[in-house]
């Protein structure tokens, strides 16, 4: 199943953009990709897709490492609750985001209905700019990040970071000593998974984002549908999975070390 759905179709995809058929017979050639990276428009939203999925990593860390810590070493019944709000994106589809973000965030939403109440001024909306994607994605990607992320302080024992408070520790040495050394596989996990889903993200760029530069998703839709050019649209894939690749090999290798270890 791997081979004839994933493998077979990743090695029909490049031998399709690398071997031409001519009046001749087939000839191998490299047009596409040349076209791609001389391409001042493709490589903007290379570009775009690049920033949009490094911007999300950062954010998706920085939200979501504290919410897991303070699953972890919480005792409280707010937890619980916390715990149901960082996990309900999951349960939400993305469409159904994009139309929430737009009544809220978009122009005329309850955001600035809110300040006009108040006789403030109007936000600048993030929607159909790449702040708009941004949002979307980090917070469609919450719930993964947040249980990979407690999955792995599971492994980190009460009994150690008590002996390192025994010894004058403080929150903030426990935190860079004890807890993100045991969990640094946890989070390249985490994003890498994200990195993944969010640099092939199709629906929240393709509603929420600007219709130029594109990211990599739309892009490839519109260039197979509205250009019919089928060849350059899996050049573009091919492009995609090169970068993507990279990110997956880290989890890959994080897999690998912790069967090691």
């Amino acid at each position: 199943m791997v081979i004839w759905l994933v493998i077979w179709p990743i090695i029909s995809a490049v031998i399709t953009t690398l071997w031409v058929k001519t009046p001749e017979g087939s000839a191998f050639s490299v047009d596409t990709y040349r076209f791609f990276f001389s391409d001042g428009y493709s490589l903007s939203n290379l570009s775009l897709t690049l920033w949009t999925t490094g911007v999300c990593a950062i954010l998706l860390l920085i939200v979501c490492l504290p919410i897991a810590l303070y699953l972890r070493f919480s005792n409280s019944r707010v937890s619980a609750y916390v715990q149901g709000l960082a996990i309900f994106p999951m349960f939400v589809p993305s469409i159904i985001l994009s139309f929430a973000f737009i009544r809220v965030l978009g122009p005329n939403g309850t955001v600035d209905l809110l300040l006009n109440a108040v006789n403030l001024p109007k936000i600048r909306t993030p929607y159909l700019t790449p702040w708009g994607p941004v949002i979307g994605l980090v917070w469609d990607n919450i719930p993964l990040t947040v249980l990979i992320l407690l999955s792995g302080l599971g492994a980190v024992s009460n009994q150690s970071i008590e002996a390192a408070r025994d010894v004058g520790a403080g929150r903030f040495a426990v935190l860079w000593h004890i807890i993100l050394p045991r969990i640094s596989n946890s989070i390249l996990v985490a994003i890498s998974f994200a990195v993944l889903g969010i640099f092939s993200a199709f629906t929240l760029p393709y509603v929420l984002g600007p219709a130029a530069p594109e990211m990599m998703g739309p892009f490839m839709q519109r260039t197979f549908r509205e250009l019919f050019e089928p060849r350059t649209a899996i050049t573009q894939a091919v492009v995609t999975f090169g970068f993507c690749i990279v990110f997956g090999l880290f989890y890959v290798r994080s897999v690998a070390k912790n069967r090691t270890t």
